[in-house]
């Protein structure tokens, strides 16, 4: 079974609305194992949408329209539909009895443009399921399946759960599920992790099942997604799990998490099994470090607290030696200050030059991370590329990637 999504709505390709629910849709379509082939985005102009119907329905078993069953004038999946399957609208009384009803259960005089909502497609099915006016469809055009559903998230949410999922997985007559894993990494480009892949990926080709792919995510490093399909969960859970011990081995200290667990969760984690807690210096990160910190649920039990200094009058707030400049070398000296001030067993810390000039010989996208573990200090440096906000982030994500990795090396 090969479906599509088109989400209808001028709004969606102008970007005053993020279209979450196509990426909904292509996960329940995964979890019920229909593949989905494509996600399609069209405005409110009947031609326009006509066709992507027509090219979607040319590809695939099924499409899910999402979106355009209002009630005013620029509504017009309706009629989009009625066109395509060359039929007419038929007002379905129940429909319209129950759009009045739900106005009268609030107390409020319904527009007559409303039963428009009650119009459908002669010869579709209406959708059980109707949390709000418009009626969700069902409408079957020889082999194939086209179902309407409403743009309203919960309402489009337990229409496809409610009838959309259960009919395709029936028309689909073949049960399966596709489970999907993704493992995190950071340190690696997209490029050289497909390089260092390269034969397990020819072998999976051959295989068939599971497959991967590179989701390059900006400073949440690169996303190396596994997918797995079978007749029932359990399989694919299982061969999710055997490719994930055969990528970790490959790949090693590149992964640092799974699915949604972010860098700063892992080092929350990992400073928790060592007993340890931690302190921030922040120079050239800017408080970034300490706010992804405190987003962790649970951080107050090893995150004690951040200072963000740029000015020598305010590192000396640190204990910091006199003197000592948000520069090369005043990383390793701040992480061993901010942990004898706060008390903690590791200090953190980041200075260095976010630009767009160099300073005092340093170019600009240069930051020093300085690590404090007990007597161990010190000082790293990386090259950034990127304006101030990207140096910030990047920053933040190479210094908690240097703690993660001196933690693990600890806990061997």
């Amino acid at each position: 079974m090969r479906a599509e999504v088109l989400a209808i709505g001028t709004e969606l390709l102008l970007g005053q609305i993020v279209d979450t629910n196509s990426s909904w849709i292509g996960e329940q379509l995964a979890l019920a194992g229909v593949d989905c082939l494509r996600h399609v985005r069209v405005g409110d102009n009947i031609g326009r949408m006509v066709e992507a119907i027509e090219e979607a329905l040319g590809r695939a078993d099924a499409l899910i329209i999402c979106g355009g069953l209002g009630p005013t004038q620029d509504d017009l999946t309706r009629d989009a539909i009625t066109r395509v399957m060359g039929v007419g609208l038929v007002r379905d009384e129940v429909v319209a009895e129950r759009i009045r009803a739900m106005f009268a259960s609030r107390g409020r005089p319904m527009p007559e443009n409303n039963l428009r909502q009650a119009d459908v497609p002669a010869g579709a099915a209406t959708i059980p399921q109707q949390p709000g006016t418009a009626p969700g469809l069902v409408c079957a055009l020889g082999d194939k399946v086209m179902y309407a559903v409403p743009g309203v998230p919960y309402e489009m949410r337990e229409m496809v759960a409610g009838t959309v999922i259960p009919d395709l997985q029936r028309r689909a007559g073949q049960p399966s599920v596709i489970l999907s894993r993704t493992l995190r990494t950071w340190g690696q480009s997209e490029s050289g992790l497909a390089e260092l892949l390269a034969l397990r990926i020819d072998e999976l080709d051959v295989a068939g099942s599971p497959t991967l792919a590179f989701l390059a995510s900006g400073i949440e490093g690169i996303k190396v997604r596994v997918t797995a399909k079978a007749t029932e969960a359990g399989a694919a859970r299982s061969m999710l799990d055997a490719e994930e011990a055969v990528l970790r081995g490959l790949l090693g200290e590149l992964v640092f998490g799974l699915d949604e667990m972010t860098m700063e969760a892992t080092v929350v984690d990992l400073l928790r099994k060592r007993g340890l807690t931690l302190a921030l210096a922040e120079s050239v990160t800017g408080g970034l470090m300490a706010a992804r910190l405190s987003a962790v649920a649970g951080s107050e039990d090893v995150f004690l607290g951040a200072v963000t200094a740029n000015s020598p009058r305010a590192l000396a707030l640190l204990g910091a030696p006199e003197g000592v400049a948000p520069l090369a070398s005043a990383a390793a000296g701040l992480a061993r200050a901010v942990c004898r001030t706060l008390g903690a067993g590791v200090g953190l810390a980041s200075v260095g030059v976010l630009g767009p000039e160099a300073s005092g010989g340093v170019a600009a996208g240069t930051v020093f991370i300085g690590l404090a573990i007990g007597d161990d200090v010190e000082s790293v440096e990386v090259r950034l590329p990127g304006d101030r906000e990207r140096v910030r982030g990047y920053g933040t994500i190479s210094a908690f990637d240097l703690l993660r990795r001196r933690l693990l090396a600890a806990l061997v």
